[in-house]
C-alpha cells in the first residue's frame, strides 16, 4: 500500500473528448515528489521545442502537491504548470483556498489536458467520475459568476477553478481563479491564457475520498507541538495579511515606487496599508483549508466611487502594483482594481507593472496622447488606472491590447528606448521586492526558472531577520553587500524548491518552518525515510530539471540578468539609497554551486549527481551545450 498519493493522473484530450488514466510509479514520487516536480518531469519528457505554448498540443497540467488535503499547516498550494505563453519558457503557478482539498479527495493526483475543444467546455470531476460538459452558457462570464453558476449545476460543495474574460480573449498574463469571490489565484505566467486557448472554461471538483497517511498519530503529535510556534511567528499575517507589511517594506527601501524609479513613499504607504483600509472594509478573516494562520481577508464596500465591492482584499503585491508603482494613494481605487483583476482573471503583478510602464512611456513622450485611447495616463490618476485594468482584461482598445501582452512585448513594439524602463526578466514582470534593497534577491531574479520570481528563493526574508537555522542562517546578512549572495541564493532556492512539489504555502518560512520539520512531515505521511539533506537533494533535482527544460528552449547565461532600471539606476533616497547589486558576480557564484557551465547549462556531472542522467541526454540531443538558441 502507498501513502500520501493516489498514483494516477487523469488525461483529457479536449479535441476528441477522450478521458483516460496514466499511472505513476512510486519511484517517480520519491524522485520528484508531486506538484511542479512530477509536472516538470512530464513536461520535460514531452516538450516539443518547435510547438507554440498556445498550440493545442501543448499540455496543461493541474496537479496537487504531496501534502495537499492532509490538514498540515499551509498545505494549500495547488499547482498548475505549462509552457508559459507570456515568457515562452517554464511556467508554473500555485493557488491556495479549498480546491486542493476537494481535488485530493477526488482520488486523483493530477490532470493532463491536451488538445482544444471545438466549443467551450468545463470538466466536472466527481470522485472517480469525470465528465466534459458544455460551457457555452458561461463563456464571457466573470470568474465570480462562473463559479456560482457551475456550483449550482454540479454540487454546492464543489470548488471551481475557472478563467474569466482575460483568459478567453488571450491576455498573456491571464490567471486561473479558484473558489469564486474568495478569489485565490494561480496568477503568474499566463496559465489562464493556456486554459482559454483550449476552450476550457473551468474545472469543477467534488471529492469524498480520504487519502491514506502512513503515521497519522505521530504527525498529529508533532503538529500539536509545532503549530503554536508557527502562529506566534506569523501573528501579523493573521491580523492584517501581507497588506499589513507595506510600511515596513517601504522602510527597508524595498517598496517599488513610480515604476521602480523613486526611493521613498512613506506618508502615502500609510494611506494604503492594511492597518488603514481593513478596519473600514473587513468583512471577515478567511483561511485556506486546514491552515491555522488565517491570513486571507475578505473585504466589503457597500458603496463608493467605484461601486460595491465584495471579495478577497488586496495583498501586498497588489497594493504595490496599483499603489506605489502608479503613485496611487487611494486605497478604494486599489480595492477596485484588485476586484476587477479577480473577476476578469488577471495577474495583478503583471497588470500593475504594465500600467506603470505605460504611464512612464506617456511621461517620456514615447507614447503619444493619441495612442492612449483617450485615457489621461499620468502618475497618481486613480480613475485612469482602474479603467485601464478593465480595458486590459477585456482587450478593449489598441493600448490595452498591447499591454495585455506584457511589458517585454509592449516595449519591443513601442520602441524609442522604452526597453530601459520595461522591468522584467525573461519576459516576466517583477514582483514587488527590490534587489537593490536586498541584493541577495538579484541572483534569484536573474536565474529563476519562470523568470522574475521572488518566491523561488524569498532570500530577502533573511535580510529582514527571519532565521533559517537548519541551513545555518541565524543572523541577518548585510542587505546591501555582494559578498556570499550567490551561496545564499543557492541555499534558499533549494529550500523554497521544496514547497510547490509538496503543495506548501511559502509563508511557512515566516513561521520558522525549515527543511528539517518538512522532511519529518514527508516521512510521517509517506512512510519513507528521508533526511533533510535528501529532501533538499530532491528539490535541487527539480530545479535543475526545470533549468534544463529552459535550456532546451534557448535560455543561456545571457538571459540571467536584471533589467536596466534595477541594474544601473540606484534608488535616490531611503534606506537602500545608492545601492546597486553586482548581479554578474552573484550569478557566477551561483553557477559554481549549481555546477552549471559558463553558459548557465547544467553539466553532465551535475545531472549524474542529481540522478537525471537520461533527462540530460535528452537535453543534449535537443540542443548541444554551447550552441546559440534558435530565434
Amino acid at each position: 500500500m502507498v501513502y500520501g498519493f493516489w498514483g494516477k493522473l487523469l488525461t483529457v484530450n479536449l479535441t476528441t473528448g477522450a478521458l483516460g488514466e496514466r499511472t505513476v510509479p512510486e519511484e517517480l514520487y520519491k524522485k520528484f515528489f508531486l506538484g511542479s516536480g512530477i509536472a516538470a518531469k512530464i513536461l520535460y519528457d514531452e516538450l516539443d521545442v518547435g510547438r507554440d505554448p498556445l498550440d493545442p498540443g501543448s499540455p496543461l497540467i493541474f496537479i496537487r502537491g504531496l501534502f495537499n488535503g492532509l490538514v498540515l499547516p499551509g498545505d494549500s498550494k495547488f499547482n498548475v504548470c505549462a509552457r508559459s505563453p507570456l515568457t515562452g519558457i517554464w511556467g508554473e503557478s500555485a493557488a491556495g483556498g479549498h480546491f486542493h482539498q476537494q481535488f485530493t479527495a477526488s482520488g486523483w493526483d493530477g490532470i493532463i489536458f491536451t488538445g482544444k475543444s471545438p466549443r467551450p467546455v468545463y470538466l466536472w470531476l466527481n470522485d472517480d467520475r469525470a465528465e466534459l460538459r458544455d460551457a457555452s452558457h458561461v463563456w464571457g462570464f466573470d470568474t465570480f459568476e462562473t463559479s456560482n453558476t457551475l456550483k449550482t449545476e454540479t454540487d454546492e460543495k464543489a470548488i471551481v477553478a475557472c478563467i474569466g474574460p482575460a483568459g478567453e480573449k488571450g491576455v498573456l498574463f491571464a490567471a486561473i481563479m479558484f473558489d469564486g469571490y474568495i478569489a485565490r489565484a494561480a496568477g503568474r505566467c499566463g496559465m489562464g491564457t493556456v486554459m482559454g486557448s483550449k476552450n476550457l472554461k473551468a474545472v469543477v471538483v467534488r471529492g469524498t475520498k480520504k487519502l491514506p497517511v502512513k503515521d497519522p498519530e505521530r504527525l498529529r503529535a508533532t503538529l500539536k507541538e509545532q503549530i503554536p510556534k508557527i502562529l506566534a511567528a506569523v501573528k501579523g499575517l493573521t491580523d492584517f495579511s501581507t497588506a499589513g507589511g507595506i510600511e515596513a517594506v517601504e522602510l527597508h527601501g524595498d517598496l517599488p515606487i513610480k515604476n521602480w524609479y523613486e526611493g521613498s513613499w512613506k506618508e502615502e504607504a500609510l494611506k494604503i496599508c492594511g492597518q488603514t483600509f481593513l478596519p473600514k472594509t473587513l468583512d471577515r478573516h478567511y483561511a485556506c483549508f486546514g491552515c491555522p494562520i488565517r491570513c486571507a481577508k475578505i473585504i466589503k464596500v457597500d458603496a463608493g466611487p467605484y461601486g460595491p465591492l465584495h471579495g478577497h482584499g488586496p495583498e501586498y503585491e497588489t497594493l504595490a502594483a496599483f499603489g506605489s508603482m502608479c503613485l496611487v494613494d487611494d486605497y478604494e481605487a486599489i480595492l477596485a482594481a484588485n476586484e476587477k483583476c479577480n473577476r476578469l482573471g488577471m495577474d495583478t503583478i503583471s497588470c500593475g507593472g504594465a500600467i506603470a510602464f505605460a504611464i512612464e512611456c506617456r511621461e517620456k513622450k514615447v507614447l503619444a496622447e493619441k495612442d492612449t485611447d483617450g485615457l489621461d495616463l499620468t502618475w497618481g490618476n486613480a480613475r485612469a488606472m482602474v479603467e485601464l485594468v478593465d480595458r486590459i482584461g477585456n482587450r478593449k482598445g489598441e493600448l490595452a491590447t498591447l499591454l495585455g501582452e506584457g511589458v517585454k512585448r509592449a516595449a519591443e513594439k513601442i520602441d524609442n528606448g522604452s526597453e530601459q524602463w520595461a522591468v522584467h526578466t525573461k519576459g516576466l514582470e517583477y514582483p514587488y521586492h527590490d534587489p537593490r534593497a536586498f541584493t541577495c534577491m538579484a541572483a534569484n531574479y536573474a536565474t529563476g526558472n519562470r523568470g522574475a520570481c521572488h518566491l523561488e528563493a524569498l532570500s530577502y526574508f533573511l535580510g529582514r531577520g527571519v532565521p533559517l537555522a537548519d541551513m545555518g542562517y541565524t543572523t541577518p546578512p548585510d542587505p546591501h553587500t555582494n559578498e556570499g549572495k550567490g551561496k545564499i541564493c543557492y541555499d534558499t532556492q533549494n529550500f523554497q524548491g521544496l514547497f510547490n512539489p509538496l503543495g506548501l504555502c511559502k509563508f511557512l518560512f515566516l513561521g520558522r518552518v525549515g527543511p528539517q520539520w518538512i522532511s519529518e512531515w514527508i516521512n510521517y505521511v509517506t512512510g519513507w525515510d528521508l533526511t533533510m539533506k535528501d529532501a533538499l537533494h530532491i528539490s535541487e533535482r527539480v530545479i535543475n530539471l526545470k533549468r534544463m527544460y529552459n535550456v532546451r528552449l534557448g535560455i543561456r547565461s545571457k538571459d540571467d540578468i536584471l533589467p536596466p532600471r534595477l541594474r544601473s539606476h540606484a534608488r535616490p533616497s531611503g534606506r537602500a539609497q545608492g545601492v546597486l547589486p553586482d548581479v554578474n558576480r552573484m550569478v557566477k557564484e551561483l553557477y559554481t554551486f549549481r555546477d552549471w557551465d559558463e553558459d548557465g547549462i547544467p553539466t553532465q556531472d551535475s545531472a549524474a549527481r542529481l540522478g537525471i542522467d537520461a533527462e540530460y541526454h535528452l537535453m543534449a540531443k535537443t540542443i548541444r551545450p554551447g550552441t546559440p538558441p534558435s530565434a
